[in-house]
């Protein structure tokens, strides 16, 4: 099995050879490079092209939020995963609108940013619980009756409501699974589908809401103002 490419930037010196000294054991990662601050993060990344980003928030210069912009315009298929002090929902949901599709505090053990990695390069969207809890909760209204905040004032939102109606009531159970952070076989074992059909789900997804990743997904319905699921299309 081909180890995945990983890239951090963390301007924290010794945080960064902390992760440096965590993934040099690790026969799944190989470290392609480690740099403390993101003013060449596009050269950076065209050079190395990454399968998976670790992006801390606050660095000098240009903060990860900033970079993670720059990232996905010369390396799409890359994944971020924003590694951070921050609990704060402005800055967790500008990151993933951005197009990072993790968020995991640095007061998480090193099994966990481990698993992260991993996870997010097989298709799941890791989370720090106390992150994922206040993802969920802007998806969810009262009661967890979700609701679809709209307007009438524009035909965008219009055109938004047709795309998001259009997913048939499986493919919002799935949209949610990859908003939970769940791998395809965490989907499937929650719904009692193959991974298989999860597969074929999420390319459903892709094709209707015309984006290309599962991280496009999630940043289209925050970016869309969604915070529940659905209008079920019957």
């Amino acid at each position: 099995m081909t180890p995945l490419r990983l890239v951090i930037f963390e301007d924290n010196h010794h945080f960064r050879e902390s992760l440096l000294q965590l993934f040099r054991y690790t026969e799944e990662v190989d470290v392609a490079g480690a740099f403390p601050n993101c003013l060449r993060v596009q050269e950076v990344v065209s050079n190395l092209k990454p399968d998976v980003i670790l992006m801390d928030i606050d660095m000098p210069g240009m903060t990860g939020i900033e970079a993670t912009v720059l990232v996905k315009e010369v390396h799409p298929n890359a994944q971020v995963v924003m590694l951070t002090v921050s609990e704060e929902e402005d800055r967790i949901f500008q990151a993933l609108r951005n197009g990072a599709t993790g968020y995991i505090l640095k007061k998480a053990g090193s099994e966990e940013i481990l698993d992260a990695v991993i996870a997010v390069s097989q298709g799941g969207s890791p989370m720090t619980p106390a992150i994922a809890r206040k993802v969920l909760r802007y998806f969810h209204g009262p009661n967890n009756q979700p609701t679809v905040q709209t307007t009438n004032t524009t035909k965008a939102t219009e055109v938004h409501d047709q795309l998001f109606a259009s997913l048939s009531p499986r493919e919002l159970e799935i949209l949610e699974g990859l908003v939970d952070g769940l791998s395809y076989k965490m989907i499937a074992a929650r719904y009692f589908i193959s991974a298989d059909t999860v597969k074929n789900h999420i390319q459903g997804i892709y094709r209707k809401l015309h984006v290309n990743s599962k991280g496009e997904a999630i940043s289209y319905v925050l970016k869309k103002g969604i915070t529940g699921s659905r209008n079920d299309p019957s």
